[in-house]
């Protein structure tokens, strides 16, 4: 209950704080002098309850299960939702691997955990989705040193990229959120079936539900969209992780497709800039923290 009355009371503030600089001038011109007060404070009513019932219903995990003598692997973990869900399972035991691009950015947020959960066990490993013989190279020292691999968490995701295509000619955004995975996954799955009972989730987004996927497009030589990129390899995501959930079946390795929820990370850069402040307000104050969006791969 404590938790809902700070939220409330943060939220609250907040809200005087920029509708009141803001929205209140733009209310007193549409509503008038009278009916600008009477309007105003039932948009923050209304905006604070959201919040509220929001927060109320957004689960925070209660169990402490423990997942000493597993490892795990968390692509993108040094920012983001990536980075809040490694420093969970840290505190939970087990080996953690943090697969990532920027080797000094992730060392930082390595050591860090190691002090904050007292686990040793937490690693750094490079992984540069833009390159697939980096993931070939990441999955063959996966593969050759570590004895088992109980959890892949394909995390790591950009947009905001541009009409780009890397070495492998493949469009650079639909490389880092799908192709690279589904490489990375293919070569670890043979592992995790070893070392069953395994499981692979694929962090998506509600988004795919935007996309307009056009199977002969998909590396974009005919026509480029940001969001379709996003939302094409989101849904892509979610193709995937149906498939192999089925030619897994009875393997003992369990295939997850997961929507954290709306959380303000870099994935929204896609956006023009003039809309990145208010889409920051909304999401920071009004939806999910990256805490609360690592609930749902925990």
């Amino acid at each position: 209950m404590s938790e809902i009355v700070y939220s409330f009371y943060t939220a609250w503030i907040i809200m005087l704080t920029i509708l009141g600089g803001v929205v209140k001038p733009a209310i007193r011109i549409i509503f008038g002098p009278f009916f600008s007060d009477i309007v105003f404070w039932f948009m923050v009513f209304l905006l604070v309850a959201l919040k509220v019932y929001l927060r109320w219903t957004t689960p925070i995990i209660s169990t402490r299960k423990r997942v000493i003598g597993k490892t795990v692997i968390i692509t993108g973990a040094d920012s983001g939702i990536g980075e809040a869900t490694a420093r969970l399972l840290a505190h939970r035991g087990g080996k953690i691997i943090l697969a990532c691009r920027d080797m000094e950015k992730a060392q930082t947020v390595c050591d860090e955990m190691v002090k904050r959960s007292d686990n040793n066990r937490i690693e750094v490993h490079h992984l540069d989705l833009t390159s697939l013989a980096s993931i070939r190279k990441f999955a063959e020292n996966i593969i050759n040193t570590e004895p088992r691999v109980d959890i892949l968490i394909n995390n790591a995701g950009a947009t905001g990229l541009g009409n780009k295509h890397t070495a492998d000619n493949l469009q650079i955004g639909m490389q880092v959120n799908h192709f690279g995975p589904f490489l990375l996954t293919c070569l670890l799955v043979g592992k995790m079936k070893k070392t069953a009972p395994s499981r692979i989730i694929m962090i998506s987004s509600l988004l795919h539900h935007c996309a307009k996927f056009d199977i002969d497009n998909l590396n974009c030589e005919k026509k480029f969209s940001e969001s379709q990129v996003y939302f094409c390899s989101k849904l892509a995501n979610v193709m995937f992780a149906l498939e192999l959930a089925k030619k897994l079946k009875g393997t003992g390795v369990t295939v997850n497709c997961v929507h954290p929820g709306l959380v303000y990370t870099r994935t929204w850069k896609f956006l023009p800039d003039s809309l990145q402040p208010v889409l920051k307000f909304i999401l920071k104050v009004f939806f999910k923290s990256e805490f609360e969006a690592a609930q749902t791969p925990v």
